[in-house]
């Protein structure tokens, strides 16, 4: 497809019967199921099989800009915060053009399953204008990437492994982490949200998923360490969740000397304002109003960027889960010098 070459390295593995089908009764927008990929056991719906080759052998241009992270890590926040340093504050510019057109998401097409789409299309069949937005929303990333000007600026959770081999050597790439219980809060209220996920349990039971690598992305601790062995790469800026939300003017200063680029403390200032948690959660072109008006996220109280804030996770954890979590998190962390900031197990 497109030249793409067909190689792929990994073996894509049916999840097993059993777990599938329990996983399919709290995914209901998923309906064929899931598949692991390669020794570390990737998680994806079952349309990774048609992907998967496609975006390991993308070409990748000098110029391109990827953030990456596993999802709900502030991936929005650091987008922004990213596109907004390489592109000299232009403020007019980020106004106009949502988030989402400036950074397509490479893999959000495995997640809308051929039952979503022809649901998603006929609910939006009044609409010509609209029609036009699904298609490309749930176009293949590389299917968008390939007609895109440079510079191109991409957004992924996809593991390093299951990217391009060559990346990093040509291309840069900013990788946010998070505290995976304030992740997996978030990501559960967005799968409660977001159709092509649709997910209708309790949070506990989310946990487990998550905690088990039976969710999209997982295993979580995996997915960190790939990055965080390459932090020391010249194009490679890996950065913490918390240092964003502890100290965003020092973290943004990292960001501006990974890009060359100098401004004033004026500009900075200026720029942290626009980054607020409270001025991002109400700017439209941030917060995935296209996915609310295609109807693939439910619209309500809650909004696509939630509370930012860190330790968050303490109001969802009983005291069972906790005693998990920090079991969990230190038997993944027992190998690595991989440390959140503040980070308490």
């Amino acid at each position: 497809m497109n030249g793409y070459k067909n190689y792929f390295p990994f073996e894509i593995e049916d999840v097993e019967p059993e777990t599938n089908e329990k996983l399919l009764e709290y995914f209901k927008g998923e309906f064929n199921g899931f598949v692991r990929v390669g020794p570390k056991g990737y998680f994806f719906p079952q349309k990774y099989r048609k992907e998967a080759a496609n975006i390991y052998n993308m070409p990748i241009r000098k110029s391109d800009v990827f953030v990456t992270s596993y999802p709900r890590s502030g991936t929005t926040w650091t987008q922004e915060l990213v596109w907004m340093v390489a592109n000299d504050l232009d403020y007019e510019k980020s106004n106009a053009i949502p988030l989402t057109e400036r950074y397509p998401f490479l893999e959000f097409s495995i997640c809308v399953h051929p039952s979503n789409k022809s649901k998603f299309m006929e609910e939006n069949s009044h609409s010509e204008e609209k029609l036009k937005l699904l298609e490309f929303v749930v176009q293949p990333g590389t299917d968008q990437l390939a007609n895109i000007t440079s510079p191109r600026f991409i957004k992924s959770h996809m593991p390093l492994s299951l990217l391009p081999p060559k990346l990093l050597d040509t291309a840069k790439m900013i990788y946010v982490a998070r505290d995976p219980r304030d992740v997996a809060v978030s990501f559960y209220h967005l799968n409660r949200l977001i159709r092509t996920q649709g997910y209708v349990g309790d949070f506990k039971t989310y946990w487990n998923f998550f905690g088990k690598s039976l969710h999209h992305w997982t295993p979580y601790f995996e997915h960190l360490k790939e990055a965080w062995e390459k932090r020391d790469h010249p194009n490679m800026l890996f950065l913490f969740y918390e240092e964003l939300s502890k100290d965003l003017p020092a973290t943004l200063r990292r960001v501006i000397k990974f890009f060359g680029k100098e401004f004033s403390d004026e500009q900075i200032e200026r720029l942290c304002d626009h980054l607020s948690i409270d001025n991002f959660k109400n700017n439209k072109s941030l917060n995935y109003d296209v996915m609310k008006e295609l109807g693939i996220l439910i619209t309500g109280e809650q909004s696509f960027i939630r509370k930012g804030k860190a330790g968050g996770w303490r109001d969802y954890f009983d005291e069972e889960m906790t005693q998990q979590a920090e079991q969990w998190i230190a038997e993944n962390l027992r190998d690595t010098d991989l440390r959140f900031p503040h980070f308490e197990i």
